[in-house]
């Protein structure tokens, strides 16, 4: 793999949810990168992507990302576009980050890393959610033996939308990257697997609770890891009461965490990653570890999607492991994917 110097030259294909509220943000405020082009055909988010980086070059048309001088391609678009935009970015010599799913199959995945593997250039997937605040907490917990003999993960990502806004959101199936699987799924089943390891046994139950929908847009799933550990996800975006964020079950205590990590909320309402307060969780917002009766608050780490553009930045610049293993990622879909093929038909 090739090295590059700071700053690190940025282009973003996208900039709906993912390139607006995440990638530009993160990018935008590292010193070690500049944000030089942004993609988008949409008029409005353009003229948002102008107002907000008006030293960034926005552009409605893909060619003008091929044609830059560019180190690395942020690929923020649907999940169908994923895996030919990551080959098109590739072959021409860019380091290329993902955002979640990293491709719609398991194959597809592998293809990537084989064609980064042969072009001599990084992929890499954007799994912030690696970086929340609660799940850094949990794992901090686990890994200091605070929270021992876990035998059980409950994980939730819930939330409420039962209309659905975007059009390529309302109209892709499965095989398109459809789905509260692939969405929602992406962050859960990676961060199972980041904490208790590989699975021997999946099951799972799929609904679609909006008329006339193309994709599951509810789901549990479970999974019994070869480490013993059975996890339990839900997700959903049609939760119009949201459960436990964290129920983890250990051999003398629990640990339990409402609310979702607050980062995002505070990246939409314009919060950058330099802010004093960005990543602390309120006090309200703390999980509690013990038994019933006698369990105490844990002060939560504090969140850091920032991490991954800075740990990309030591790759990149100075040969430091990637921030996310594309093989983790495929793991991720590979399971996706099983879990689709049991309820075909």
């Amino acid at each position: 793999m090739s090295t590059r110097t700071a700053p690190i030259r940025t282009g973003i294909i996208g900039f709906g949810l993912a390139g607006r509220v995440f990638h530009a943000p993160l990018i935008a405020s590292n010193a070690d990168y500049s944000l030089d082009v942004i993609v988008t055909s949409d008029a409005d988010r353009a003229e948002t992507a102008k107002r907000t980086y008006p030293r960034t070059r926005v552009v409605g048309d893909i060619q003008d990302v091929w044609t830059s001088e560019l180190d690395l391609v942020v690929i923020a678009s649907p999940p169908a576009t994923h895996s030919g935009l990551a080959n098109d970015a590739l072959e021409r010599g860019f380091a290329t980050v993902i955002d979640k799913p990293f491709a719609i199959t398991e194959a597809e995945g592998l293809a990537l890393i084989d064609q980064a593997d042969r072009v001599g250039e990084p992929v890499t997937v954007f799994q912030n959610r690696r970086w929340d605040a609660d799940f850094l907490t949990l794992r901090e917990l686990i890994v200091s033996g605070d929270l021992a003999g876990v035998h059980r993960f409950e994980s939730r990502f819930e939330t409420w939308k039962p209309t659905t806004t975007k059009a390529w959101k309302a109209n892709a199936t499965p095989e398109l990257g459809g789905g509260v699987l692939y969405d929602l799924g992406s962050h859960l089943i990676d961060q199972a697997l980041q904490l208790f390891g590989p699975v021997l046994d999946i099951y799972s139950e799929l609904t679609t609770c909006r008329p006339g929908g193309a994709a599951p847009d509810d789901a549990f799933v479970a999974f019994l890891h070869e480490s013993g550990v059975r996890t339990h996800l839900w997700m959903s975006t049609v939760a119009a009461q949201q459960g436990a964020r964290f129920r983890v079950l250990g051999a003398e205590s629990a640990y339990t965490k409402w609310h979702l990590d607050g980062q995002e909320a505070a990246l939409a309402a314009g919060a950058l990653p330099t802010d004093g307060n960005y990543g602390v969780e309120p006090v309200t917002s703390w999980g509690r570890l013990g038994i019933d009766g006698a369990a105490k608050p844990v002060p939560a780490r504090r969140g850091q999607y920032d991490h991954f553009y800075a740990l990309l930045s030591e790759s990149l610049v100075r040969g430091a492991p990637l921030p996310v293993d594309p093989r983790d990622a495929v793991a991720v879909i590979a399971i996706i994917e099983q879990i689709h093929t049991q309820h075909a038909g």
